[in-house]
């Protein structure tokens, strides 16, 4: 596996991308290469254990929490289940409405046809979220209500609050009938904390961090590691330009958030994301302790879209289906799917994956959002690495 190192060479030595930090993993076998700087001043060199924003590889993780919480509660008092309504624990969501048509003004609603269940937040089909068309009406409040969006976390409201604002936005769709993408994954965040009666930090810290050595894994970077920690950019509006500055070490991850975003919230290393998706490789164990069912760990990498939903998702959804928290690649299209992969990619230009046919783990974290030509580039040329490796 000695070309990861060119893949990467590639895209910072003669592009905008100031670093990145990749590991590929098949069974004992990992490689991990690391190339360019922490930041465009070049002020220490990338390492193996580089803290990143992950963004939206937060997302499996999240859904692996909740199915934790619906395994804790099988058959007993504290019952959580796919089918259940999520009224119990989200009463802000107990009678929601939807626009009457996806083009409809906001105002114009009708009651949702039935109520919204933990399966349609696990598969992203609640009614709320982003869809190919982002200037429908709908979706407006979700920017300036809740700061949906590019991760901002000192810039959103506590749990409470964000859940009352969200009970004023009327669902896109109603429950079960559209795939939509990225607030679901919050709202997962918003159900962890109240059915467990506990911080939605803390739950993860207990059930999924800590067990698996998860040691820079969270929602803020303390002042011991900032150290460690990344800048974040954006490309330049002109092409010519060099990346702009969006969030520095000692910016917005720096100190706890009110809102601990289960869509994009989390920073990781390489090797964090690692023991993760190995954990879900091997089917929810790790050194004979149990942190999934294999039922679950099916469920969550099972596509569970129809072909219309996927159809209609596939500005996000390139030849995949979703399953809980992360895409499940369908269709084999070079270099990005390879049949069954799952996973996900992150607006920080991050992207993690498992392939459980091959057994492989891979992760790329870099710190340029991916609004730019060069970091998908950059995603492809790894993961045509990866698949091949």
């Amino acid at each position: 596996m000695s070309e990861l190192r060119d893949v990467l060479d590639k895209h910072i030595s003669n592009g905008p991308v100031p670093g990145a930090v990749a590991l590929v993993a098949r069974g004992d076998r990992v490689e991990v290469q690391e190339a360019g700087s922490v930041d465009i001043e070049g002020t220490a060199p990338m390492a193996r254990d580089t803290i990143f924003r992950i963004a939206s590889i937060t997302k499996p993780v999240i859904a692996a929490a909740v199915m934790m919480l619906i395994e804790d509660g099988a058959g007993g008092p504290r019952r959580i289940a796919l089918d259940d309504p999520v009224a119990p624990w989200l009463p802000e969501l107990a009678e929601p409405y939807a626009v009457r048509t996806p083009g409809s003004p906001v105002d114009d609603v009708v009651r949702a046809g039935r109520r919204i269940t933990v399966a349609d937040l696990l598969s992203a089909r609640a009614g709320y979220g982003f869809p190919a068309d982002f200037s429908l009406p709908a979706l407006a409040p979700l920017f300036s209500d809740l700061k949906q969006g590019a991760p901002q976390p000192q810039q959103v409201a506590p749990p409470d609050v964000w859940m009352a604002e969200l009970s004023r936005i009327p669902l896109l769709h109603q429950p079960g009938e559209g795939w939509l993408y990225n607030t679901t994954s919050d709202i997962q965040g918003v159900l962890i904390a109240r059915a467990s009666g506990r911080p939605l930090s803390e739950f993860l810290a207990e059930r999924i961090f800590e067990p698996l050595g998860m040691t820079d894994t969270g929602f803020h970077v303390p002042p011991a590691k900032l150290g460690r920690f990344t800048s974040f950019y954006r490309p330049a509006d002109d092409p010519a330009g060099g990346p702009v500055l969006v969030d520095a070490p000692d910016g917005q991850w720096s100190s706890p958030p009110a809102f601990p975003s289960g869509a994009g919230g989390l920073v990781s290393t390489v090797d964090d994301w690692l023991a993760f998706g190995r954990m879900l490789l091997a089917g929810g164990s790790v050194d004979g302790r149990r942190y999934l069912t294999p039922e679950s760990v099916r469920l969550m990498t099972t596509d569970h879209l129809t072909p219309a939903q996927r159809d209609a998702g596939k500005v996000f959804l390139e030849g995949q289906g979703w399953g809980f928290g992360g895409s499940v690649d369908i269709e084999p299209i070079d270099p990005w799917n390879v049949r069954g992969r799952y996973g996900w990619v992150g607006g920080t230009g991050t992207t993690a994956h498992i392939v459980p046919s091959t057994g492989t783990v891979a992760v790329l974290l870099s710190q340029l959002a991916m609004s730019g030509p060069t970091p998908p580039d950059l995603m492809r040329d790894f993961w045509r690495y990866a698949a091949g490796a």
